[in-house]
């Protein structure tokens, strides 16, 4: 395991996630293209545990981890943080399925897997809840911006973990902060450690009051990001 993060797992913990990636393996379902454990321990346990890196993130209470997959960052991120509540939240039925049996399989009870749309949960019980919004390669800034928005308490931060970095990307959420709230504050570099070699993570913090108007519906931020 890489250093930097070798401190963030108890022995439960480590037994925990091997758990989930032994069932990763076993999984006939497409919930990932990575599964061999060893490499998946690399590209998802220490990816998810460079989040740590990030105080807003270590210190949350509430995480809303978006399009969440086959649970990475935010099932790691629930063993890492016992003292957390971590929501994955994800679409597509199978790969809640997948997370639920982890979940039960790894006894992680501070996690729990939404079955929704993260516009659908902001509009709803969800809105501005969160301490911290996590999300590993689902889209653009913008998107993750607008997405986190609704969801975070004012203060609150979304952490997005993205490849090499973009300049058109983060002009243009910068182009939309002020419209989403949303202003960008830190980027670091974690990929000599993480499951990416040119791995960064993006954060932003909230910074007033949700605007009027969001969410949107359902994939408006992803087909008409603000600041494009």
């Amino acid at each position: 395991m890489s250093a930097p993060f070798a401190d963030a797992l108890d022995p439960a913990g480590r037994r925990a996630l091997e758990t989930v990636l032994e069932l990763l393996a076993a999984e006939r379902a497409s919930v990932s293209s990575v599964t061999e454990p060893p490499r998946a321990w690399q590209v998802h346990v220490d990816d998810s545990l460079s989040g740590l890196e990030v105080e807003p993130l270590a210190s949350a209470a509430r995480i809303a981890d978006i399009g969440s997959g086959a649970g990475f960052p935010g099932l790691v991120l629930a063993v890492a943080l016992p003292a957390s509540r971590v929501e994955l939240i994800e679409s597509v039925g199978r790969k809640c399925d997948f997370m639920r049996r982890a979940i039960e399989a790894a006894g992680i009870e501070n996690a729990e897997v939404v079955n929704a749309r993260s516009e659908e949960l902001a509009a709803g019980s969800g809105r501005e809840r969160f301490d911290a919004v996590t999300a590993r390669a689902v889209g653009r800034l913008s998107t993750l911006a607008e997405l986190a928005s609704p969801l975070l308490r004012e203060g609150g931060a979304l952490i997005a973990w993205k490849g090499r970095r973009d300049e058109e990307e983060e002009l243009e959420v910068e182009r939309a902060a002020a419209a989403l709230a949303m202003e960008p504050e830190q980027i670091l570099a974690v990929g000599s450690y993480a499951g990416s070699r040119h791995r960064h993570l993006h954060v932003m913090r909230k910074s007033g009051e949700t605007p009027a108007g969001l969410p949107r519906r359902p994939g408006m931020a992803k087909k008409r990001p603000r600041g494009s």
